[in-house]
């Protein structure tokens, strides 16, 4: 189904892409638009040692607005008029092969640091987000603990869906952006779908593979520290209220009582909890975990005023199941 755009009542003219470097290089001219001033784009390098199984992507991208959890994404453009299973499937399929190797994360690792140490330019936009904070650090955490694959695409191709319905990796790691361009006399407007900040939660169009979204599902790549204050979490809250549900959805655990009261995402070190009650409640209760607040299109994603709530180990959670428990009763 074709996006139509209108502006002041006339129609846009829908800019088709000739060659793959043009939508490439839109998305690098773009990037700070279409991902966020706290974004960091290296563009590809040709990387030795075949870290990457000879398959180099377009770029790697870091999303530090919260440098407590930084993102990393491999980024790969895509025309949807190449052949999906003889060039797209095996691409992404040989990043996926690599995010599953320390020892090849490690030498993406620092092969990256050293690009950002070599290029000044780069180097100065770590250190304007950063302050003070380890370079290698930032780039060491975000590539261990936030393994995702953007296919930056012109048109959604139901071979994706179709992969993701059929690989779990696939499912898990790989977010599918929609860029387009239009043109209404001399203005261009470019659309991205969805929005950078909800691909992390946003559902594909078929929704993915749900008999596989159970815990294990969520749980595999976590760390014993990580599994353990899930399960303890878990443990005191139904002791507490056996009627709560944990819900295992694509992208997250969602706790519900009548209604979605909170969402859990793990990650490898990190259990993230967004928790649908305001900020200012959390800042009450929570001493010694790590809150954050959530930009206003999350927000509106959840349906609620909501902020997320960081736990790194299994100490100190008493406070957690205790928030937990208030927002369940509202």
């Amino acid at each position: 189904m074709e996006t139509v755009i209108y502006i002041n009542g006339r129609k846009c003219s829908k800019i088709k892409f000739k060659k793959e470097d043009e939508l490439e290089n839109l998305m690098i001219k773009n990037h700070k638009i279409l991902f966020g001033n706290k974004t960091i784009f290296i563009k590809k390098t040709k990387i030795k040692n075949q870290a990457l199984g000879n398959a180099i992507p377009d770029g790697f991208l870091f999303d530090i607005k919260d440098t407590d959890n930084p993102q990393f994404y491999l980024i790969e453009v895509e025309l949807a008029k190449h052949d999906f299973y003889k060039h797209i499937f095996p691409q992404i399929t040989k990043f996926i092969a690599f995010f599953n190797n320390s020892e090849n994360r490690k030498q993406l690792i620092d092969r990256l640091f050293e690009t950002v140490n070599t290029n000044k330019e780069i180097e100065k936009e770590f250190r304007t987000i950063l302050g003070k904070k380890e370079i290698y650090k930032i780039i060491t955490d975000a590539v261990e603990n936030s393994q995702n694959i953007i296919l930056v695409i012109d048109k959604n191709k139901p071979e994706i869906d179709e992969a993701k319905k059929a690989y779990i990796e696939w499912d898990k790691l790989v977010k599918v952006e929609l860029l387009n361009q239009y043109r209404r006399d001399n203005n261009i407007l470019l659309t991205l779908t969805p929005s950078f900040e909800e691909v992390e939660i946003a559902d594909s169009p078929n929704g993915g593979i749900k008999e596989r979204y159970d815990e294990e599902y969520h749980l595999e790549s976590a760390n014993e520290e990580i599994k353990k204050a899930y399960y303890l979490i878990k443990r005191k809250l139904l002791e507490i209220d056996n009627q709560l549900i944990f819900n295992p959805q694509h992208y997250y655990i969602s706790i519900v009582k009548k209604r979605n009261f909170a969402y859990i995402q793990i990650r490898k070190t990190k259990l993230h909890i967004v928790i649908t009650l305001p900020y200012s409640e959390g800042q009450k209760i929570i001493k010694n975990h790590k809150i954050s607040t959530l930009s206003k299109g999350i927000q509106n994603f959840y349906n609620s005023e909501c902020f997320k709530l960081t736990i790194e180990n299994s100490d100190n959670l008493d406070e957690v199941i205790n928030l937990l428990k208030i927002n369940s009763n509202k």
